[in-house]
């Protein structure tokens, strides 16, 4: 039988290699445990940490509406993210804007039709759609709605820039935000970057601008125009302002593509005024000509507002009579009880809308006698017979009287002429049109 061969032990460590070993092993653990506190000390005294993961979900959240996937996104991408609007969060199109056709048919020529057919204009350099868009003129004459409706039409990511967002107190970050931008838009292209009140971030370059400021301007210009935004990428930067004399130069000259929307002229009125009632019952024989006229210098906001005053005033009449109707009954009776409200609101809403009088243009008379009071008390003048500062309920209720009276009056000169020229024009107190009406048609927009 073969003899077998002795098994040799294995060599043991001595004591001081033990020794050793451990102490490297322990040495090890206790970097790796001084690695992640350290890391988690630091995170957790971010202060912007919670920022950017609430931006991330959010991010997340936009693009999956949109049914974008696998987009890889930066930090500061994903915080421009946050600010992209949905399409089917702009309620507002074209159709919902009158009395601006013009401008609606350029823009359409000019700016959508290269975003959404970009192979008809692919065969010349001269064909790309501008990179740059300015609405400019009065406050409450559409501008911001003309952005939307821009966007809604052309189908383009809409990313709705703050400027709150790209200012950072950490020096460098704004320019990083800048960036992200226009990298995000060229991912997300065609898109739109609206700013609104851009002259309030673009303003005219002074030496005593602060560093950071004149920094974030620089990197937008130079994004705007550089290699990322080539000609190929169909980005479109769209501003709104009503100064536009205050934007820098270097800004208005990428801004080939300016639109004055100035405060509304008769005709304009009348198919704003159309559009805002169109849902809304009317007098038989209603005269829009004599409403129009009587409305000299409001903006687009300004008749939406006086509309809805006067939408009010039938509201306020049927509450007040069914009070009165309501005080009449409790009154002869010995016991006094609460109604019982319906089970089915709509029920009541159909009631009140069936017991509602029909607006008539003394109703917009009075609306317009109240603005003019409360923008003479805002200018500082005195009512008259009132102490400035005092109670004008008196006041107001005498000019809401007159105006009603010359309202009928002037409705009925209205249906005796047939074309509205028995009304008088807007009392003067409304205040003096300055420069955006249309008496300065011909002067120019002093934009270069």
């Amino acid at each position: 039988m073969a003899s077998q061969a002795p098994v040799q032990a294995a060599p043991s460590l001595s004591p001081a290699s033990k020794k050793l070993l451990i102490d490297i092993s322990l040495f090890a653990l206790s970097q790796v445990v001084l690695f992640v506190g350290i890391k988690w000390f630091l995170s957790s005294y971010d202060p912007q940490q919670k920022e950017r993961k609430k931006s991330s979900e959010e991010a997340r959240k936009i693009f999956k509406r949109l049914g974008i996937k696998a987009l890889e996104l930066s930090e500061h991408e994903e915080v421009i993210a946050t600010e992209v609007i949905h399409p089917e969060d702009i309620k507002v199109s074209f159709s919902d804007i009158a009395g601006l056709d013009t401008h609606i048919q350029d823009l359409r020529e000019s700016v959508i039709y290269p975003l959404t057919h970009p192979s008809l204009f692919a065969g010349s350099s001269l064909l790309q759609a501008p990179k740059g868009v300015l609405l400019y003129g009065p406050p409450g004459c559409g501008k911001t709605m003309m952005a939307k409706a821009l966007a809604a039409e052309s189908g383009a990511t809409f990313i709705n820039v703050h400027v709150s967002t790209l200012t950072e107190k950490w020096f460098g970050e704004s320019q990083k935000l800048v960036r992200a931008v226009f990298s995000l838009a060229v991912k997300l292209s065609p898109s739109i970057i609206f700013i609104d009140e851009i002259d309030s971030f673009l303003r005219e370059r002074r030496s005593n601008d602060h560093e950071a400021m004149s920094m974030m301007k620089a990197e937008f210009m130079s994004l705007w125009d550089g290699l990322t935004t080539g000609d190929n990428a169909r980005v479109l930067v769209l501003g709104a302002t009503n100064r536009p004399n205050d934007i820098d130069k270097a800004i208005l000259r990428r801004m080939p593509k300016r639109y004055a929307l100035r405060l509304p002229d008769g005709s304009q009125r009348v198919k704003v005024l159309q559009l805002l009632l169109q849902d809304t019952p009317l007098a038989d024989g209603f005269a829009f000509d004599a409403l129009a006229s009587h409305t000299v210098g409001y903006s687009g906001s300004d008749l939406k507002e006086l509309c809805r005053v006067a939408a009010m005033i039938p509201v306020k009449e049927f509450i007040r009579k069914s009070e009165t109707n309501r005080s009449a009954a409790a009154s002869s009776s010995s016991f006094s009880f609460t109604p019982i409200p319906s089970a089915d609101p709509d029920a009541d809403t159909a009631s009140s809308q069936a017991t509602l009088r029909p607006l008539t243009l003394q109703d917009f008379m009075a609306a317009a006698s109240e603005r003019r009071a409360h923008d003479e008390m805002d200018a500082g003048e005195d009512a008259p017979g009132v102490v400035n500062g005092g109670d004008i309920t008196e006041w107001l209720a005498r000019a809401t009287a007159a105006a009603v009276a010359a309202g009928a009056e002037a409705e009925a000169k209205a249906k005796a002429n047939g074309n509205g020229n028995g009304v008088h024009e807007r009392d003067s107190a409304r205040g003096k049109v300055e420069e955006w009406s249309d008496a300065d048609e011909g002067k120019g927009d002093g934009l270069d």
